[in-house]
This record gives structure tokens, C-alpha cells and sequence, in this order.
């Protein structure tokens, strides 16, 4: 409608930085200002603006402003990597010394040019802070710059390098002209990036400005050319700007509205796949949970399908094990549990334990998380069928991972736990979660199993993937069998947009990234 038409004019300008219209930016039309700005609204703060201390969400807006040597390609595609500040790569058949072919007349947004002396600065900066992700570059041991456009990685132990430069997090690359500079210069607000957009403003806690990159190598002609977001918190507020016209994407939508958002002729709701999954650690350092028969009795009394209905609807399928689908690695011939509450009496039968647990289990989750507080009380009613009693205690966040990073004795017997990946690699999730350690730092089952460590960990040093993969799909039925944890959901992402934004992508490699290069609005 027309009322509807001025409505989002007028927030437009409310929204548009005061230099576009100085310069005479309204001069085509106010459909064309409109359509040349991308309004955001997004639940997502900076916690760090450095990027290689970076391990939060705001790799929403980073993947904007920094790129790295190469990028992982979305499940599906027909290769696994997209060449970004890198054209071409190799491996020594030992899988010890990485090249890198760099690409030629790229620019930071500094002006200073981007080349092998910028690749080795910032790898070596991100290690040497040692903070956020920089233990994904634990396998670099020398950096060696061959010319200006070809570097080299020295390894001291084999391991996929490729997988670990396209991580989310601890592989940007940076301007050497911050070589100087502290941290804190960049926690001013400051960038010094290759991307496709500038910051142009930043208040804390309120609002990013963003402007495209007139000397990006890759510059896109008819992608938006300011991005405007507003950090808002509130799921309703959120719903309210998208639906008013106030915003074009918003992070964030109410599960339960997001059909309704969807059924709207001026909105649409973009899924994607996600690597994001909810699992529940069982305890077995201590009895029963030691018990891999009263383990796997408890995976076939999970009412699957209810939880996953009642706590993420269609945005969620059964986790199949501990590796989300569609992931490099993912094993697609696992024997999943399915919901049997007669199996599972009889294995608790044979476990010793027919009349059930003579002591309340404790189960923890996070208090912030909704999904957690919506399953719990399935969780626990169907675990009462097999005589297991659940004492639910939901904890914020770091006082749950507190209790869980003690000794196995006197902790939590149930712990929940969201997890997503930092690089696509199992080694990572299979390694953090469930190898040997003797102070437990996410390895919440307090699992060890030799031949489980030894797996991914030569899967990890093998430079093959079909080997590594073999390798990996062994460790999963390892896990699947031995049921350290109950494997509940995978993610399915969703974004809540206008019906006119176009070319908006997810990668699931990627969680949390918005990319607005190549997003337009018709």
C-alpha cells in the first residue's frame, strides 16, 4: 500500500547516513536510495574488534571486512574450497610444507598492498597472542616467503592445512602496517582488512555502518552499497522491524512466528544447512553412566522426534552421530538410535538395573538457551519409563562449563551442551569433545578410548582425504557404539528477510557470518 511505501521511506532516511543525501544520492529516485541500502538488524555484539583474538559473534560482520587465503565451499558444491587471497595451493606428499600461489594487485583498506610479507604477519601475529582460535595453527612451525606472491607453511606435524586456513575464526589476513599497533588500537573500531566493505561507523552496542569497497579485487557492481545494522536483542522487536520495512534482514525470529513471517508476500524466510548440532554428554567416569549398557538404553528412551518438535520444530533434524550432517567426514552409514522404550527396559535388564536408578541423575544445561529448557522435561519423563529420575538444573553458561571442566567425581552425570566447529574438520569436534584428557576442557563424558585417539588422530596427519574420511567414519561408529553421549539435533539455519533481498548465501563453515557482497535488493 501506499501508507506502507512512505512508512518505509521514511525510516529509510531516518536509517541513511547524512553524507549520501549531501552528495546528492536522492537525486535518482528514493526506490533507487533504497534499493542501494542494505538495513540489518542483528542480535550479534563485538566482543573483540582484533581479529586474530576474534572467537565470538562477530564473525557476523568480520567475514566483511577480512577475508583469508581460501574459503570452504557450502555441502554440495562441486569443490571443497573457493580461492580468495590465495589462487592456488600444494602439498608435499608428506603433507609437511604447504605452498601458497597468492593473488596480485589486491589492496587493504589502508591502501597498503597485500602480499606474502601480509600472509606471514598475521598468522605469526594470531599465534604469537596465542587468544580466540590461534590453536588451530598449532601444527605451523615456520613461515617462509618465497617472493612477494608465494609463501610457504612448514608443519611440524602433518595435518590438513587447507581446512585450517579457511577456519572461521584465527585466519584472517591483516594489514602489516598494524605491525606496530596494540590491541587496543584496533578495539577502538578499527579494521584493517581486504574485504568487500569499510567500516564507517561504529557505536557500541548500537550500530555498524558499512560501505562497499570501491577498490575491492573482486568489487561487485550491483551489490548494496551501504549496509546499516542495528543491534537489538529482542526476538519481538526484531519480527516488528522486518515486517514494517525498518529492516531487510534481521538474525533472528521466534521459531513459532517464523511461519508466519514466511506466509507474508513482502518476506521470505532463507534456510540452509547448518553445522550447529545439541548433544547431551553422559557421564561415564562414575556409576551407572560407567555402564555402556545403561548408556545405550538411555539413547533408545530419547523421544527424538518430540524433542526435536518441541524445541527447534523444522529446523532440525536427528543428529545421526557426533558429526553434523553434511560436514566433511560426516558418516552416513552410522545405525542411529531410534525411540524404544522396550529396548531400552531390557538393557537396562541386563545392565543390573531392573527396578531403574536408586538416585536422581543430575542433568545441567545452559539457562540461556531455550532449546535446552524446551527438551528437559521430555528428556526427563521419558527416562522416568526406564527408572531413571533426573534432578534438572539449568546454569548460566560459565558455571555449567565450571562444573564440567572438574573431575568427573562429584560433577554432573547429564550435561547438554550446543556445539559447532571452528575448521571443517571431525578432528576438531572428535578431539575437543571426546579424546583422552586429563583435565577435562570440553571432553564432558570424561570418555577415553585408545583406539578412538589413535584414529583421529592419524585421520587428522593424513593429507589423503578419502583415507582421513575412512578414518573418521571408523572413530563416529566408535563413539555411536560405546554411546558416550546422546546425539540429539542438527541445526537447520534460518534468516528472516524481505522478499526483495536477493543473493544472500549461508555457509554453514561459517556459523553466525553474514555476507552481504553480492547481495542486492530488487
Amino acid at each position: 500500500t501506499m501508507k506502507r511505501v512512505i512508512t518505509a521511506l521514511i525510516l529509510l532516511l531516518v536509517f541513511v547516513p547524512s553524507i549520501l543525501l549531501a552528495n546528492g544520492e536522492s537525486e535518482g529516485g528514493q526506490d533507487d536510495l533504497a534499493r542501494r541500502i542494505l538495513l540489518v538488524a542483528s542480535v550479534d555484539s563485538i566482543t573483540t574488534w582484533d581479529p586474530s583474538a576474534s572467537y565470538s559473534t562477530e564473525i557476523a560482520y568480520f567475514t566483511n571486512f577480512y577475508e583469508g587465503l581460501i574459503r570452504a565451499n557450502p555441502p554440495g558444491s562441486a569443490e571443497p574450497f573457493e580461492p580468495l587471497l590465495a589462487t592456488g595451493w600444494e602439498v608435499s606428499d608428506d603433507g609437511l610444507l604447504w605452498t601458497f600461489f597468492l593473488r596480485e594487485g589486491v589492496m587493504f583498506h589502508d591502501g597498503t598492498a597485500f602480499n606474502s610479507e601480509a600472509v606471514k604477519y598475521s598468522f605469526e601475529r594470531t599465534k604469537a597472542l596465542g587468544l580466540g582460535a590461534a590453536f588451530i595453527l598449532d601444527p605451523i612451525d615456520e613461515i617462509v616467503i618465497v617472493d612477494d606472491f608465494e609463501v610457504q607453511f612448514k608443519l611440524s606435524y602433518a595435518a590438513p592445512l587447507d581446512r585450517i586456513v579457511a577456519s572461521a575464526y584465527g585466519s584472517w589476513i591483516i594489514s602489516p602496517s598494524t605491525r606496530d599497533m596494540d590491541r587496543e588500537w584496533f578495539e577502538q573500531g578499527r579494521v584493517a582488512g581486504t574485504g568487500p566493505y569499510l567500516l564507517e561507523q561504529y557505536s557500541p552496542e548500537q550500530e555498524l555502518r558499512l560501505t562497499k569497497n570501491e577498490n575491492y579485487w573482486n568489487y561487485d557492481d550491483a551489490a548494496v552499497e551501504k549496509v546499516i545494522i542495528k543491534i537489538v536483542k529482542d526476538a519481538v522487536t526484531l519480527q516488528n522491524m522486518l515486517e514494517s520495512g525498518q529492516a531487510d534482514i534481521v538474525t533472528l525470529v521466534l521459531r513459532e512466528s517464523l511461519g508466519s513471517v514466511d506466509g507474508r508476500p513482502d518476506c521470505k524466510v532463507l534456510r540452509g544447512p547448518s553445522f550447529m548440532s545439541y548433544s547431551v554428554h553422559l557421564n561415564t567416569g562414575r556409576p551407572p553412566l560407567d555402564n555402556v549398557l545403561v548408556r545405550k538404553a538411555i539413547s533408545h528412551a530419547v523421544p527424538y522426534e518430540d524433542i526435536i518438535k518441541v524445541s527447534v520444530g523444522d529446523l532440525g533434524r536427528q543428529a545421526e552421530g557426533p558429526i553434523p550432517y553434511g560436514q566433511f567426514g560426516f558418516n552416513s552409514d552410522l545405525d542411529k538410535y531410534d525411540y524404544d522404550i522396550e529396548k531400552a527396559k531390557e538393557l537396562m535388564k541386563q545392565a543390573g538395573y531392573p527396578g531403574g536408578i536408586d538416585r536422581e541423575l543430575v542433568f545441567t544445561y545452559a539457562a540461556e538457551n531455550a532449546t535446552h529448557a524446551a527438551y528437559a522435561p521430555l528428556l526427563a519423563e521419558s527416562l522416568n519409563k526406564i527408572g531413571i529420575s533426573l534432578d534438572i538444573r539449568p546454569m548460566m553458561w560459565n558455571a555449567q562449563w565450571g562444573m564440567m571442566k572438574g573431575d568427573s567425581d562429584g560433577t554432573q552425570d547429564l550435561g547438554a551442551l550446543l556445539w559447532w566447529p571452528t575448521i571443517n574438520d571431525p578432528f576438531e569436534t572428535l578431539s575437543s569433545l571426546w579424546r583422552t584428557e586429563e583435565v577435562p576442557f570440553f571432553n564432558f563424558s570424561y570418555y577415553s578410548n585408545k583406539e578412538f585417539d589413535e584414529l583421529i588422530t592419524t585421520a587428522y596427519a593424513e593429507p589423503d582425504d578419502s583415507r582421513a574420511v575412512s578414518m573418521y567414519e571408523k572413530a563416529q561408529k566408535i563413539l555411536v557404539d560405546d554411546a558416550p553421549a546422546l546425539y540429539l539435533i542438527d541445526l537447520t539455519t534460518a534468516v528472516p528477510m524481505r522478499a526483495n533481498v536477493e543473493g544472500y548465501t549461508i555457509n554453514p563453515s561459517y556459523p553466525k557470518a553474514m555476507y552481504f557482497h553480492g547481495v542486492v535488493k530488487n
